[in-house]
């Protein structure tokens, strides 16, 4: 990996993008530390000092964002609009047909996808901006612990509600440049751009968290936490290396004077297929019971509230890993099964004249693939469930809630291995093609 990124600087058109991409990510990381107009960043950094549990649903979105969301800074809400809006579209595609329809024109179908998700983008930062600012403004977003430390101070001689529209507004077109940033690292850069902000939002906390375990556990924690970690590494690059390839034959085929065809290749098929979304979803609702606790009284809670409290918004209980294990594996299953379509793939390669030796084209095609998908996606939905409940184990083993979403396991670890690999996979098929010497010399 070294010597492709230094043989990457020595070529003058990759050391350009790969600068370029650098500038954006400063650029980036200057916006995700820039407070918002209205926002007391003194008082933010008091709150954040003298917090005594962690910010429960929020610390997920925080990591995302490299710390920039509790800081309600100007690049606050970071990627994740965009991210869900991604994911609403793909769903969309399954169901809607005009969709569909876009999804098969191809560049120029795409392009208009992309068009729709930048407005979704939009319309949900202003959605999540409006809320994050109303949750500061009550003090629910650091759990009610800061009421000293007013994070949008009052009596400032400016209406409120102009405060708070600035805030919002801010905020959103925050986010629609950092939409803008991560296209430019795609068209211009090394990457895929959004990818590379996420990575770079998910490393820009490591130092700090695993300094933090160094000062309460000391140095013999430290360093048995830092082995823990080039395990998982290990295992996660092996496993999203891993893949089972379908042999597919294609018969050779006169057209005109020209013989086609006769050629051997295969279908890549992923132990992981879904990547991090299934990780995703299931953190999203299991999120859901945390947030709707927050709409009732914290100091007298009732049966129902006490049980959800302890099992169900509770990172350490059995009940609740349990719960997220199962859904990650659900939605495993759920998410390949719509992305994946073994007919599609079959009627696409008996149209083109191939077939898995030993196979019947057509349907009898499909069932085996369909077969071989749902054998591989077992081990793949154990694989992301046990990394994803990592940190719930690092919360049982450090004692502290600011773990509960600990940098290294879970989403976080899948992504940042994920977007490195393909990145690096990325910049060595360009140095392929600028540094090819042929058969003879």
């Amino acid at each position: 990996m070294l010597s492709a990124f230094l043989s990457a600087f020595r070529t003058p058109d990759l050391r350009k993008k790969l600068l370029f991409t650098v500038g954006i990510i400063a650029v980036y990381r200057l916006g995700a530390t820039l407070p918002s107009p209205g926002v007391s960043y003194g008082n933010v950094q008091k709150c954040l000092d003298t917090l005594e549990t962690g910010t429960g649903v929020f610390n997920l979105l925080n990591l995302f964002s490299g710390g920039a969301l509790l800081s309600l800074s100007v690049f606050a809400l970071g990627i994740m609009p965009y991210i869900t809006a991604s994911i609403i579209l793909q769903l969309l595609t399954v169901v809607i047909p005009r969709l569909e329809q876009l999804r098969k024109e191809g560049q120029s179908g795409q392009a208009k996808i992309t068009q729709y998700t930048r407005y979704l983008t939009l319309g949900l930062g202003i959605l999540q901006a409006s809320a994050f600012v109303a949750l500061a403004r009550s003090g629910q977003l650091f759990n009610n612990q800061c009421d000293q430390f007013p994070i949008i101070p009052e009596g400032t001689g400016i209406p409120d509600w102009l405060t708070l529209t600035i805030l919002v507004v801010t905020m959103t077109a925050g986010t629609g440049v950092v939409m803008w940033l991560g296209e430019l690292i795609t068209d211009r850069g090394v990457g895929n751009g959004m990818s590379v902000l996420i990575f770079t939002s998910i490393a820009a906390r490591l130092p700090s968290e695993g300094w933090s375990i160094k000062t309460s556990k000391g140095w013999g924690m430290f360093a048995l936490v830092l082995l823990l970690v080039l395990v998982i590494i290990t295992l996660v690059v092996f496993i999203e290396q891993a893949q089972r390839r379908i042999p597919v034959q294609y018969a050779k085929r006169m057209i005109g004077r020209r013989m086609y065809g006769g050629t051997s290749t295969y279908i890549p098929l992923k132990v992981n297929q879904a990547g991090v979304i299934p990780v995703i979803f299931g953190s999203s609702l299991l999120y859901l019971p945390q947030l709707a606790l927050q709409f009732f009284d914290q100091n007298n809670p009732g049966k129902t509230q006490a049980w959800v409290q302890n099992n169900l918004a509770n990172p350490s209980a059995p009940i609740y890993i349990a719960v997220y294990f199962l859904l990650i594996i659900f939605f495993t299953y759920f998410y390949v099964s719509i992305t994946f379509n073994p007919t599609e793939v079959a009627d696409n390669m008996k149209k083109y004249g191939g077939f898995v030796p030993g196979i019947r084209p057509g349907k009898p095609t499909a069932e085996y693939l369909d077969f071989i998908l749902s054998r591989i996606t077992l081990p793949g939905a154990f694989y992301l469930a046990l990394i994803s409940i990592l940190p719930n184990f690092f919360f049982i083993w450090l004692d502290n809630e600011q773990y509960q979403n600990f940098p290294f396991g879970g989403v976080a670890v899948l992504i940042m291995v994920g977007v490195g690999l393909e990145t690096v996979k990325q910049i060595e098929s360009q140095l392929m093609q600028r540094n090819y010497e042929g058969f003879l010399r």
